[in-house]
């Protein structure tokens, strides 16, 4: 099987999760990293032991060592990023969200068309076996009536910024906040399953650096409503639930999805009494790193010749970012990649 030589953009702790996932597939190999600055790319290259580093971004992207670009750089960087990279005909795995706005999206987009390359984001819960198990038994739910998803959970940067420092969670100029940070989580799945709703209600908490701190929001389907909770200022622990007519799929966190039940609907005779039917697990077997199957997916794009996934589709990510744009919108939220 052909090798796909990665070159890696940003060198946080996200990168580090993923070169774990990665490397349980035999196809990928890192071959670079990018970093402004010499000593930080070295840090990370040692660490991972990849032996090239590139302290220019444009001489990453035109260097032959390299096929495809790994983007983990603030969300702000990820279009013009992108784009770049793919402009010299490198494939692109950039993390959620895919960009700043729709506007930059569609941009990379076409980009993807215009080069002849791979794009795709990074999008992980969508593409691991338990979410492909409720793509397979979201028909036993019957006539769909409520999509809810929780994603919150509290941020150790928000000690900071009680104190009056703003690291980049909460930092607006970089394209930060909770929607982009945890929220996207909670809204990508729905897209997937259910495409664009017609309507959308956002209410949320704007602290005072510009940034949403959580978000509750209500999109409208027809025939059904779905709600999203999300925040980087409190906990939750509610799990994602598909209620249809004739059961419910329960999902224990949607970031990262560890156990999937079906339950049916309860079979009501006279006298309101009834049995309660048990939750079947659904749950599959999960035998590789959470990471891995995001890029597994990007490089069987690669090697197919393949521009998309058909999960983590152009499609989806697009109207995701729309989502988010919406939401922001009605909650004031605005980045300075908005007015470019």
């Amino acid at each position: 099987m052909g090798k796909v030589r990665f070159g890696v953009v940003g060198t946080n702790f996200i990168s580090d999760w993923v070169l774990t996932g990665a490397r349980q597939d035999s196809r990928f190999e890192a071959v670079a990293v990018y970093s402004r600055k010499e000593e930080t790319a070295e840090a990370f290259a040692a660490r991972h032991n990849i032996p090239h580093i590139f302290t220019s971004l444009e001489e990453m992207a035109t260097s032959p060592l390299i096929d495809a670009v790994y983007i983990a750089s603030p969300n702000f960087l990820h279009a013009r990023q992108s784009i770049l990279c793919m402009s010299h005909g490198k494939h692109v795995l950039c993390e959620k969200p895919l960009a700043s706005n729709a506007r930059e999206a569609a941009q990379m987009i076409e980009a993807s068309e215009r080069y002849g390359v791979t794009l795709m984001e990074a999008m992980k819960p969508t593409l691991t076996p338990n979410f492909l198990s409720v793509l397979k038994n979201i028909e036993r739910v019957g006539k769909v009536r409520r999509y809810f998803s929780s994603y919150c959970q509290y941020s150790s940067r928000y000690d900071k910024f009680k104190e009056g420092i703003v690291l980049n969670a909460f930092d607006p100029k970089l394209s930060n906040g909770a929607i982009m940070d945890i929220g996207v989580y909670t809204i990508y799945p729905m897209v997937v399953l259910f495409g664009m709703p017609k309507r959308v209600i956002a209410s949320g908490t704007v602290l005072s650096s510009g940034a949403d701190g959580q978000g509750a929001v209500t999109f409208e389907y027809d025939g059904m409503e779905a709600t999203v909770l999300y925040s980087k200022i409190a906990d939750s622990s509610l799990p994602t639930e598909i209620q249809g007519e004739d059961g419910t799929l329960a999902l224990n966190r949607i970031n990262k999805i560890e156990r999937v039940t079906y339950t049916p609907r309860k079979t009501n005779v006279a006298g309101g009494k009834g049995d309660n039917p048990e939750p079947e697990n659904i749950t599959m077997p999960t035998i590789k790193d959470e990471y891995y199957y995001e890029v597994a997916e990007f490089i069987d794009l690669v090697l197919s010749g393949k521009r998309e996934s058909a999960i983590n589709s152009h499609g989806n990510s697009l109207t995701a970012i729309k989502l988010v744009d919406e939401i922001r919108r009605q909650l004031g939220v605005a980045f300075p990649a908005d007015e470019a």
